[in-house]
């Protein structure tokens, strides 16, 4: 009997961003280079040697250890089969590794103890195509390329993680935190168009006359909307609240109104809401302290980077905001 789960919030991630893979790699990357053609069963010999060694964490690590410990506080929990009882959340991993070479990140799974019980290795194949095959509110990886491609498809919410050298291991995962931008991510990209073509002003005009009309939905709209049912099915009291969702935004007045309005119309109340008009973000985040910080600026990223677990959310390549000149500090085969 199939599970049911519809109701579960699905995250799935790139074998490169739950785990530093960076050594392995660099190493497959250099039998390329050697002989093509031999390159696949030389690496494949190289991860059966290095299988059982340890991996370290990844950028996506104290993330996904966070949302998994959602399970452990749900109050609708009830004995019975594990099998049959759909979780909160659920992690998969999606890599683009052979089987074989699964194995090691396999193995650091179990000896981190992750409940990640869902995986897909395809061989380099096209990680797009097997996205929706998981009903996936949420890809993270590490590869550019995988996540324009989910991004174009609209299958859901896709990010880019960035390594950071933020120590990851000091992150709180009692408590999941997540910082969402505004404009081009929660919500549609036609403010953020209009103020890069026609400036600031008009872009004030424009939401002061739309206060009460709200905004269209965005790439991570429906992560939001579903992250918000999700605490509502968890117990919470000032002292103690399992996920804090916070809007980080470079909107102010006039433009702050219609952000609240719009999430109100979605069902959605944040915990926080910062409107920084064009004050820096970090200093904001680095307080907060959140596992990840989605932004579709790369500005942004690069100046919190240093403080925070940061995502790049790219633009759909048909959008006028796509740039084609940007090229990740990682990019690797997930």
């Amino acid at each position: 009997m199939a599970v049911d789960l519809s109701n579960t919030l699905i995250v799935a991630i790139s074998a490169t961003a739950l785990f530093d893979l960076n050594e392995s790699e660099t190493y497959r990357e250099q039998l390329i280079e050697q002989d093509p053609l031999t390159a696949t069963q030389r690496f494949r010999e190289y991860m059966q040697q290095h299988e059982n060694d340890p991996l370290e964490i990844g950028a996506g690590f104290p993330l996904i250890q966070a949302i998994l410990n959602l399970n452990n506080c749900a109050r609708d929990n009830h004995p019975g089969s594990y099998q049959n009882n759909a979780p909160l959340v659920e992690v998969v991993i999606i890599s683009k590794s052979c089987p074989e070479t699964g194995i090691r990140v396999l193995n650091a799974i179990r000896k981190r103890g992750l409940c990640i019980t869902r995986s897909a290795f395809i061989s380099g194949g096209e990680v797009a195509d097997y996205i929706a095959d998981f009903k996936v509110d949420l890809f993270l990886t590490t590869n550019r390329e995988d996540a324009q491609s989910v991004a174009d498809a609209k299958i859901c919410a896709c990010a880019i993680l960035d390594a950071t050298p933020v120590n990851t291991f000091k992150l709180d995962t009692e408590q999941l935190r997540i910082a969402f931008d505004g404009d081009a991510v929660l919500f549609d990209d036609s403010g953020e168009l209009l103020y890069k073509q026609k400036g600031l002003k008009a872009f004030h005009d424009r939401e002061a006359k739309m206060t009460d009309l709200p905004i269209e939905k965005g790439p991570y709209a429906d992560l939001l909307i579903k992250l918000s049912l999700l605490q509502d099915r968890l117990p919470r009291t000032e002292e103690s609240q399992p996920i804090q969702i916070a809007l980080v935004t470079a909107r102010n007045a006039p433009a702050d109104l219609r952000a609240i309005k719009t999430l109100r119309d979605w069902g959605v109340s944040v915990d926080m809401a910062f409107f920084l008009g064009g004050l820096e973000k970090t200093s904001v985040l680095k307080t907060f302290a959140p596992h990840i910080f989605f932004d579709d600026s790369i500005q942004h990223i690069e100046a919190a980077r240093n403080y925070v677990p940061t995502a790049l959310v790219p633009y759909h390549s048909t959008s006028k905001l796509y740039k084609h000149t940007w090229t990740p500090r990682t990019k690797r085969s997930g």
